[in-house]
C-alpha cells in the first residue's frame, strides 16, 4: 500500500500516477477528498497518522499549512510524519523546496549547505534535519525532493496568483521583484515522478533530489509566452513596489508572509537539476506544457 498525505497539486498527481500502475493508494486529507479509485480517508495529519499507515511500503509527504500557520503547524505535522514511518517501517518522501538554501550566487545544487535567512527557511530545513537524523539513527527511512516554483494544474505561486490571471485576461499583472531575473519554474508533474522515482529506489534515500527543472526563464519571459499560449494580448507585467506588498501584508496574510521572501524574486533563482535527471532519467517537462495546463483549467486552481 502506498499512502499519500495530502491532495493538492502534487499529491493528487501522486496518487493518480501510482493507481496508473496497479498500486494500491490510500490518500489522507482534512477534507476526505481525492482522487477517483484511491481510499480516502478524513484525518486530520498532525494528530498523528500511525493508525493510517499500517502495511505501507511508502509515505509520500505532499501536503502543507496555509503559508502564515507554518510556525505553529509544521512541526507537528513533520513529527506526525516521522512518527508514522517509523511505525509502519514505510520509506518517507517529503515534498520539499529550496527555501533552506537561502541567498546563493549560483545554481542550487543538492550537495549546498542549508543556511536559511528567513523563518519560514529555517522551518524547511530543521524538518528535513529532523528527518535525516531520524534515518541516519536507524529509525527511519526517508529522503526529501525539492522543486522551485510551481506550474501546472493547480500550481499556487506568486506568478500563477498575481500575473498569469492578469496576463491571460489581457490586464497588467504584478510581482514583487525583478521582472528580467532569471528563475526556475518547476512543472508539479515532474515533482510527482520524481517522488515517486525516489521511494522506489533505495539508493536514493538519505538525501535531498531536486526535481528535475527547464532552463530557467524570467518572469517577464515567463509572461510573454503565456499570452502567446493563450491567444492573448502582448503581456504587461510591472514590479510591484515592495512597499504595496507591505502594505498588503496588512489585510492578507499570504501576502505579509511574501515579504522574507523577496530575496527569491530580486535576483536569479536557479536550479541545478543535474543529479536527478542522471539517476532517474526524468526529463524536465517543457514549461510551455505547463503553462498550458495552468492555462486550460485555471491559473489558480487549488
Amino acid at each position: 500500500m502506498q499512502v499519500v498525505v495530502g491532495a493538492g497539486a502534487v499529491g493528487s498527481v501522486v496518487a493518480r500516477l501510482l493507481l496508473a500502475r496497479g498500486e494500491q493508494v490510500r490518500v489522507i486529507t482534512r477534507s476526505g477528498t481525492g482522487p477517483d479509485g484511491a481510499e480516502l480517508i478524513a484525518a486530520d495529519a498532525k494528530a498523528g497518522l500511525t493508525q493510517y499507515v499500517d502495511g505501507a511500503t511508502a509515505i509520500y509527504s505532499c501536503a502543507g499549512p496555509a503559508y502564515d500557520k507554518w510556525t505553529t503547524e509544521w512541526p507537528p505535522l513533520g513529527a506526525a510524519l516521522i512518527a508514522a514511518a517509523e511505525a509502519s517501517g514505510a520509506v518517507l518522501v517529503t515534498t520539499g523546496n529550496l527555501y533552506g538554501y537561502g541567498p546563493v550566487d549560483r545554481p542550487m545544487t543538492e550537495d549546498l549547505p542549508l543556511r536559511p535567512n528567513t523563518v519560514k527557511g529555517r522551518i524547511r530545513a530543521q524538518l528535513w534535519n529532523d528527518a535525516l537524523a531520524a534515518h541516519e539513527a536507524g529509525r527511519i527511512r526517508t529522503a526529501e525532493v525539492r522543486g522551485s516554483d510551481y506550474l501546472g494544474a493547480g500550481a499556487v505561486s506568486p506568478f500563477s496568483v498575481t500575473v498569469l490571471p492578469k496576463v491571460v485576461a489581457g490586464k497588467r499583472g504584478m510581482l514583487p521583484g525583478n521582472l528580467d531575473a532569471p528563475h526556475s519554474w518547476t512543472y508539479v508533474g515532474d515533482v510527482a515522478r520524481t517522488l515517486i522515482a525516489v521511494a522506489d529506489d533505495e539508493s536514493a534515500w538519505g538525501r535531498a533530489w531536486h526535481v528535475p527543472t527547464p532552463e530557467p526563464l524570467s518572469v517577464r519571459q515567463l509572461a510573454t509566452r503565456a499570452a502567446v499560449l493563450a491567444g492573448a494580448p502582448p503581456a504587461r507585467v510591472a514590479a510591484m513596489p515592495a512597499a504595496v506588498l507591505r502594505l498588503a501584508g496588512l489585510v492578507d496574510p499570504a501576502a505579509r508572509e511574501m515579504v522574507e521572501m523577496q530575496y527569491q524574486w530580486q535576483r536569479p533563482f536557479v536550479v541545478d537539476s543535474t543529479a536527478a535527471t542522471v539517476a532517474f532519467g526524468i526529463e524536465a517537462a517543457p514549461t510551455d506544457d505547463a503553462l498550458r495546463e495552468m492555462i486550460g483549467k485555471g491559473s489558480n486552481e487549488s
